[in-house]
């Protein structure tokens, strides 16, 4: 079994309580998802997170088709970090875990991505073929789209990796 870990920081020039507001809010993930993706969110998203909550998405990753993406949130620290799990969809595990802290100029985000491929040998062929680079630009996107929204922090460094583990 190959696990492969996304990991990324942002450093943004707000508030813990902004970054917070925005990024504790469902609907926001189609915000800072591209267009390309399809992204459309079909229930669970009509309340601010709370562990527990089922958000049912459908996605188009590969040449427009479509596929249903359920996720859970299974923990909550207001004003710190969430957890998402997938619940169901085109991954054999997805545990995302975000994270914002403070520091001397806004906060910083941080995600990790901890995540396998299904269908064994096949999957690993598609992982460094297409999905690799794919997970790689949807978060550098997000990063731009972050940084378009809430502005930059001169000299500050993001960071983004993906490796296996």
């Amino acid at each position: 079994m190959r696990l492969y870990r996304l990991h990324s920081k942002q450093q943004l020039p707000i508030s813990k309580e902004k970054a917070w507001s925005f990024l504790s809010d469902p609907a926001n993930l189609k915000v800072i998802t591209p267009d390309a993706m399809g992204f459309e969110i079909l229930s669970g998203a009509d309340k601010k997170m709370y562990a527990g909550q089922i958000i049912q998405y459908n996605v188009s990753p590969i040449a427009g088709i479509k596929t249903r993406w359920v996720t859970e949130i299974t923990h909550v620290e207001k004003g710190t970090y969430f957890v998402d799990e997938q619940r169901y969809g085109p991954y054999a595990l997805w545990h995302h875990k975000h994270f914002i802290s403070t520091t001397a100029q806004g906060i910083e985000m941080e995600d990790i991505i901890d995540y396998k491929i299904p269908f064994g040998w096949l999957g690993q062929l598609v992982h460094g073929l297409f999905i690799k680079k794919q997970l790689t630009t949807i978060f550098k996107y997000r990063e731009d789209k972050l940084t378009s929204l809430f502005g930059s922090i001169e000299g500050a460094k993001n960071y983004l990796e993906l490796k296996k583990i």
